[in-house]
């Protein structure tokens, strides 16, 4: 099953939730409710954009929310940089949502 839009686009985006969940379990708990929260709504976003663009009826909207998740990725990214600056991320775990979220960008 590929995901409720029927996009391999949307699994892809749901395999990077799962991962920035991971990464994000190991920050320190002071950051529940700061940088945690922050990441994990903006990757969920992702996924919840293409879906509901999918399920738009014209074309134009679709697009739209595309380019919204584009926007949520980009955050994502920007984001775990800044986990990077504060040291609770390892560079090899952003170099492997970095590179998901290439793939998710070239669908």
């Amino acid at each position: 099953m590929q995901g409720s839009s029927g996009l391999t686009v949307h699994s892809k985006a749901i395999d990077l939730v799962a991962v920035v969940y991971g990464i994000t379990g190991h920050f320190p708990k002071h950051e529940l409710f700061g940088l945690t929260s922050q990441l994990r709504r903006a990757v969920v976003s992702v996924p919840a954009n293409i879906a509901e663009g999918q399920a738009r009826i014209h074309r134009r909207e679709f697009l739209h929310h595309l380019s919204m998740a584009r926007g949520s990725l980009a955050e994502v990214e920007t984001l775990l940089l800044v986990a990077v600056r504060l040291n609770y991320v390892q560079s090899d775990d952003l170099r492997t949502v970095h590179v998901q979220a290439k793939r998710l960008q070239g669908c």
